[in-house]
């Protein structure tokens, strides 16, 4: 995980749908305040701060607005629909579809998650909740596991690579359910099993039908099920060898597809956040659910503090190889802010802060 806004103490949020988002393009007059923020990452490429490109964009209840600047890592001038790799924003995908399941009585957030799906890393019985919560016991895979894995990447780049095999890499000791599993990917592998056993579907298709279609998500690709469709920034993984259409490489987008699968543009992920955290694509009580937690992470989803100087907000941040990503929904102002840039490890956090100090005064 890079940088992000301040996380936010215990918080549960009570929700209300948002209405229809806007549609009209925000006045130009108003849009060059925020198109000056993103033409700002770009001059200072190499601070912390800066990026040598980035593509924002903004979706209210009365209007949306999108920008990009500067270039992909190959030179390639960025637009406001070039794709880049989510990466950890695929999260709150894989949240919204237990939440899905929860509310069609196929999946019971405080069962067992061995109730559904039977391997050696759910033999802690620990609860479909706790998986979601980032409090399973279940850590990340390690380094040394992740090395193995970078190994195996760079020996067959374009090799489609299923969860078990991914999983089979992890060899981290697995502690007691309920105590703080750090940051774990491997319990967003287990949970996309999880979708994949009780829906009996592939996962992209799932996501697909029940989440991407219903928010009008046009230019989302859940890799290596969907690839991007152009343009996309590219990627310059020294373990994936020449482009192949996938961010970064096949095997890389298909090994971590359940937590980092997602390539998208930032007005769709903008407009994800809208949808998602609005109540639009699950009931607001359930939304209400996703938000609750006990320190920063609630289900599949980040809370942030008042950092941004707009008001309490959540969301979710994505790192991958040359692109981050972070988006932010602030429900008390009905906006949902996505911004990525075509770099790793910079302070996105600070650049969104930039933006949505911008963004402000238009929201009023």
């Amino acid at each position: 995980m890079g940088e992000t806004p301040a996380a936010a103490p215990t918080t549960a949020a009570t929700m209300q749908a948002f209405p229809e988002p806007g549609t009209s393009a925000l006045d130009p007059a108003k849009a060059k305040t925020l198109q000056d923020v993103v033409d700002k990452v770009v001059a200072s490429p190499d601070s912390p701060s800066g990026s040598r490109g980035a593509t924002a964009a903004v979706v209210t209840d009365r209007w949306i607005w999108s920008g990009a600047a500067g270039t992909d890592i190959r030179g390639t001038a960025l637009r406001p629909e070039t794709s880049m790799a989510a990466a950890d924003i695929t999260k709150t995908f894989d949240a919204a579809e237990v939440m899905l399941l929860v509310k069609a009585g196929k999946v019971d957030l405080d069962k067992p998650i061995s109730t559904y799906l039977q391997h050696k890393l759910t033999a802690n019985n620990a609860t479909v909740r706790q998986h979601l919560s980032m409090t399973s016991g279940v850590p990340d895979f390690g380094n040394d596991d992740y090395r193995e894995l970078d190994k195996a990447v760079t020996a067959a780049p374009g090799r489609h690579w299923t969860r078990e095999q991914t999983l089979s890499y992890h060899t981290a000791k697995v502690g007691a359910p309920g105590s703080d599993s750090g940051y774990s990917n491997a319990s967003y592998e287990l949970l996309g099993l999880l979708i994949e056993k009780v829906t009996g579907q592939p996962l992209a298709g799932v996501f697909r039908r029940d989440l991407a279609a219903p928010a009008g998500l046009r230019h989302a690709a859940f890799q290596d099920g969907e690839k991007p469709e152009p343009p996309a920034a590219v990627d310059n993984n020294e373990s994936c060898g020449e482009p192949d259409g996938y961010l970064p490489c096949r095997a890389f987008a298909s090994a971590l597809a359940a937590g980092h699968g997602l390539a998208a543009d930032a007005p769709t992920v903008a407009r994800w956040g809208y949808q998602l955290y609005g109540g639009r694509v699950l009931p607001a009580e359930l939304v209400s659910e996703m938000t609750k937690c006990d320190g920063h992470y609630g289900l599949g989803t980040e809370l942030f503090a008042d950092a941004l100087g707009i008001g309490t907000s959540y969301g979710h941040y994505g790192d991958n190889p040359d692109h981050t990503s972070l988006l932010v929904v602030v429900p008390a102002k009905k906006v949902s802010v996505a911004l990525m840039i075509a770099d790793s490890r910079r302070d996105v956090g600070k650049m969104m802060q930039e933006l949505t100090k911008a963004l402000q005064p238009l929201l009023n």
